[in-house]
């Protein structure tokens, strides 16, 4: 479990396509407290440790995790926003994040307001049910509250969000292009609702 609260942000060292994908990821963690099966999110997947070394570890993707998450993560050079799994006791800044990515979102706009980012985001029709105004989401791994949403004729949705400078500062999120692809992680509570609510309607 996580909290969608980042804690460094890492780049992908090296990629090497074995049975699955093997990247090796710098970072800053004191890597002597991270042991070897331990979970790290990296931009919102659940990831575990498979090696690790001073100022690195490296992680295996399978062929489904790289075909249902963003492009562009899975290349040398790639920035991920990292977060290390929640112990009991931590403090929960963000919402309850399960590092499991539930569909790919894209950039459809952002504009500058004060010194702040508003950021508009298409997220795709399976996931629209699921996200409501001032609802939390996850984006890239970041724990995020939703301002507008606006549902489309085609079952998507547009989602708004305000990103203020040390967001973007801290994270990823600042590099905000039109068209980047971004890893959404719907709230855990709205996805066991919809499903009851299924049920119920059967």
């Amino acid at each position: 479990m996580f909290t969608g609260i980042i804690t460094d942000i890492g780049t992908v060292t090296s990629v090497e396509q074995r049975g699955d994908l093997r990247m090796v990821i710098s970072c800053t963690y004191d890597m002597d407290s991270v042991a070897i099966g331990a979970s790290i999110a990296c931009s919102g997947i659940c990831l575990t440790v498979v090696d690790k070394g001073e100022g690195w570890f490296a992680i295996d993707a399978s062929a489904e995790t790289v075909s249902r998450t963003a492009s562009g993560l899975w290349q040398s050079g790639a920035r991920l926003n990292l977060e290390r799994a929640l112990k009991v006791g931590d403090e929960l800044g963000g919402h309850i994040v399960t590092g499991h990515v539930d569909g790919v979102g894209h950039i459809i706009a952002s504009d500058p307001v004060g010194d702040s980012w508003k950021v508009v985001v298409s997220a795709p029709a399976a996931l629209a049910p699921y996200i409501a105004a001032k609802g939390s989401i996850t984006v890239d791994g970041i724990s995020l509250t939703v301002n507008e949403i606006t549902d489309q004729s085609d079952q998507t949705a547009q989602f708004t969000l305000n990103i203020i400078p040390h967001t973007a500062e801290m994270t990823t999120l600042d590099s905000l292009f039109v068209g980047r692809e971004v890893n959404l992680e719907i709230d855990v509570l709205a996805r066991y609702l919809k499903r009851m609510e299924d049920l119920r309607a059967r």
